[in-house]
């Protein structure tokens, strides 16, 4: 099971804005479109960062109420850590857990094709789980 199976699923929306795109509005946005991140991009597909739920709550810890001057450049994490729709799901789990993120761009040959959630992760193991057990069980039934 990979990256790309989860996208099948998910679908490969992306939510990304501009480097310039000012704080509050991206803090509207991951509200309003229940996420947890958007990406930040200088261009078509062109992945500079990620800006966070994580993120914006540093911002307020070190701006208090100065945010409505910050934009995604002055609080995304850049070098973000990407996957490949061919990267395993226990990877992106170990990648995950051990850089502390829960969210990684999936890119394909360079070109932005989706994101990919802790959440996504988990479901799609406890869906290939769910799947296995009720294979057994059938197995076991079919010789009972």
């Amino acid at each position: 099971m990979n990256v790309a199976s989860i996208l099948q699923v998910k679908g490969n929306t992306i939510v990304s804005v501009q480097p310039e795109t000012p704080l509050m509005e991206i803090v509207t946005t991951i509200a309003s479109r229940r996420i947890g991140a958007v990406l930040v991009c200088d261009g078509p597909e062109s992945l500079v960062g990620i800006v966070s739920e994580r993120d914006v709550v540093k911002a307020l810890a070190a701006k208090g109420t100065g945010l409505d001057a910050l934009a995604a450049r002055d609080v995304m994490t850049p070098n973000v850590t990407t996957v490949t729709p061919e990267t395993s799901i226990n990877d992106a789990m170990e990648l995950m857990d051990r850089g502390y993120f829960r969210h990684l761009p999936v890119l394909d040959a360079g070109a932005l094709v989706g994101i990919i959630s802790v959440r996504d992760v988990v479901r799609a193991r406890l869906d290939k789980h769910v799947e296995e057990a009720q294979t057994m069980i059938s197995y076991i039934n079919s010789r009972v």
